[in-house]
């Protein structure tokens, strides 16, 4: 054979093979590498989103620790406000409390007084008429004359 005609049909054969090829086999893998492609730049956006959303998720939660803090700090004024309030209802009762009782001791004080001036009374009436029946040397009913032992008692 000869070498040109070998070489005319062998490249005659390159030639349908590569329309086959660029007509039958290539558009599936052109196919397949854009939809590779799509997946991965679909994935890298996915990723970068994701990314975002972390950042967005994390600034929240600062966000939400900030308030919880606010909000905790508030409680502990306001504890602390109700424990000071209580502590001087607490003073304010026992003063009274404490007035009350010194109000009722005095008054006690003064009936006791009051009491012992009655009893006085009675005994001074009492010594008068003893010194008064021996200087008379005899009796004195008290009994009889017990109007004039308490104008006695009551000028003492």
């Amino acid at each position: 054979m000869n070498i040109n005609a070998t070489l005319l049909f062998q490249s005659i054969a390159f030639l349908l093979f590569v329309a086959f090829t660029w007509k039958y086999v290539w558009p599936p893998i052109l196919k397949a590498m854009n939809e590779r492609q799509l997946r991965i730049a679909d994935g890298l956006a996915a990723a970068e989103k994701g990314a975002r959303s972390l950042q967005d998720a994390s600034a929240k939660s600062e966000e939400a620790l900030k308030e919880a803090r606010v909000q905790a700090q508030d409680i502990l004024a306001a504890a602390n406000k109700q424990a000071t309030q209580m502590v001087e209802q607490a003073k304010t009762h026992a003063q009274q409390e404490g007035d009350r009782i010194i109000a009722k001791a005095h008054e006690e004080v003064s009936n006791e007084v009051e009491r012992a001036r009655q009893e006085l009374r009675k005994q001074v009436g009492e010594l008068a008429v003893i010194g008064a029946a021996k200087i008379l040397k005899r009796e004195i009913d008290a009994k009889a004359h017990a109007d004039v032992l308490d104008e006695l008692a009551a000028r003492v």
